[in-house]
């Protein structure tokens, strides 16, 4: 029977990949509480194991004494000297005890101790192996499905592809092969829980590191990735050697490369994009395919306002938004899309009010505060509203009114010349446009200006009548 405990250890260690000296320390751990508990905790033992023998030898010492108080601890002159003839009172006596006495209960419990003790120790060996393989592509067999989501068996131990990390409309069956990237080891009290994901943008990049050699060695770096899983993704690339087509490199001959990943990926389409440090051009490159016009850029809100021509607003949105959406994910910004007719009406009404707001000497935001947006409503608004104005005057108002019928004359004139609606292009805009602006104010200005020296020289002659 020792000989078998000995060598229960030695296959338990190698199949289960445990430290045999943990095992054994487990083992003996066990046993002495098994003793503990009959004996009582006052007794005192010592349990080793014995290589020779592969047994477990316990033995319990006790004190001589020439009047017992305690059995569990002391043990009477006479009866030592039954065992030893030549001890002597205050002597340490060793007793050895066999564990077959222990009885059902005891054994039952050792086992369990040794059963849970190995149980732990694996789980840490299992936790240590998997802790630092974050980012790492797994491969594994559905086992079984679960509230969670499906339980994946990768060998020692098994992982959780959870609902939300799944790929849409992607579906799994028992028996099914599966690649996944691990995401997250948790330590919980049943055990490490390991969680893979296939919709992680970070499975992409693992995905291309694998695939495209230029990747994995770093001349090829990803620099941004947006996904809508299953359906379609933008991966933003850039090369650090002038030589390397980043785009190129990343497809690779006669797409080879890029079919691969898009295969695992149940064909999500990619949109392989050339990273720049210009933010203008790399959203023209972002919202690919769709021709962009121009690219204005507030950096002070991250935000974009792409023109493209008026047949493009489709693909520069895409479906669903689907376009817009990745390329907004990508570069970390806001981006609003308008086509160069309706941005160049927008910038018209601006211009106009801009023009009153000059005339008048007012700020713009005055104008604004008070809900004045439109030249329209400016001129339907009466005199009492618009000096509700902050900085408004009476003068001030004739002089918008007298702006406000220059503007709209000069527009009567000029409306036989004027582009069809959708054949002004973003270059049609000036690039300074307050300057443009400025020169509108000032013939407006004027025009106020002779009207006010009409009004005069009639009341001059009507006094020189008189």
């Amino acid at each position: 029977m020792s000989l078998e405990l000995k060598k229960a250890i030695d296959q338990i260690s190698k199949d289960k990949g445990l430290d045999r000296d943990m095992l054994i320390d487990t083992l003996e751990e066990a046993v002495r509480t098994s003793v503990i508990r009959k004996y009582g905790d006052d007794a005192d033992l010592e349990v080793s194991f014995n290589e020779e023998t592969g047994a477990i030898d316990v033995y319990q010492f006790k004190i001589v004494v020439e009047e017992v108080e305690d059995p569990a601890s002391q043990i009477s002159l006479s009866e030592a000297r039954e065992h030893d003839p030549g001890v002597q009172l205050d002597d340490e006596m060793g007793f050895r005890l066999k564990v077959e006495d222990l009885g059902r209960i005891a054994a039952q419990s050792a086992k369990q101790v040794i059963i849970q003790r190995m149980r732990d120790a694996e789980q840490e060996i299992i936790y240590e192996e998997y802790k630092d393989r974050k980012n790492e592509i797994v491969s594994g067999i559905i086992q079984r499905r679960d509230k969670a989501g499906w339980i994946i068996n990768l060998g020692r131990t098994e992982a959780l592809l959870p609902k939300e990390e799944q790929i849409p409309r992607e579906h799994y069956k028992r028996g099914d092969r599966v690649q996944a990237i691990l995401i997250e080891v948790r330590k919980e009290g049943r055990g490490p829980q390991i969680i893979v994901s296939r919709s992680h943008r970070d499975y992409m990049a693992a995905l291309f590191r694998r695939e495209v050699p230029e990747v994995d060695d770093s001349t090829v770096q990803i620099m941004g990735i947006a996904r809508d899983p299953g359906s379609r993704a933008k991966v933003a690339v850039m090369s650090r050697d002038r030589d390397v087509d980043p785009v190129g490199a990343c497809v690779g001959i006669r797409g080879s490369r890029i079919q691969n990943i898009v295969q695992e990926l149940r064909g999500e389409r990619i949109d392989i994009v050339v990273w720049s440090q210009d933010i203008a051009t790399y959203a023209k490159n972002a919202l690919s395919p769709a021709v962009i016009t121009r690219i204005v850029v507030d950096e002070d809100e991250n935000f974009l306002e792409v023109i493209v021509p008026d047949d493009q607003l489709t693909n520069a949105i895409g479906r669903k938004g689907q376009n817009v959406k990745l390329a907004a994910k990508l570069l970390g910004w806001k981006i609003d899309i308008y086509t160069e007719t309706r941005y160049n009406e927008a910038n018209a009404i601006g211009r106009g009010l801009e023009q009153l707001a000059s005339v008048a000497e007012v700020s713009m935001e005055n104008f604004i505060a008070a809900g004045f947006t439109t030249v329209e409503a400016i001129r339907e608004a009466d005199d009492a509203s618009l000096l509700a104005i902050a900085g408004m005057s009476s003068g001030k108002i004739n002089d918008i009114r007298a702006a406000i019928r220059f503007l709209h004359t000069g527009n009567e004139s000029s409306g036989n010349d004027a582009s069809p609606e959708g054949d002004v292009s973003a270059q049609d805009i000036p690039e300074n446009e307050v300057s443009g602006h400025s020169d509108s104010a000032s013939g407006a200005r004027e025009a106020a200006s002779g009207e006010e020296e009409q009004a005069e020289a009639a009341e001059k002659a009507g006094e020189e009548r008189v």
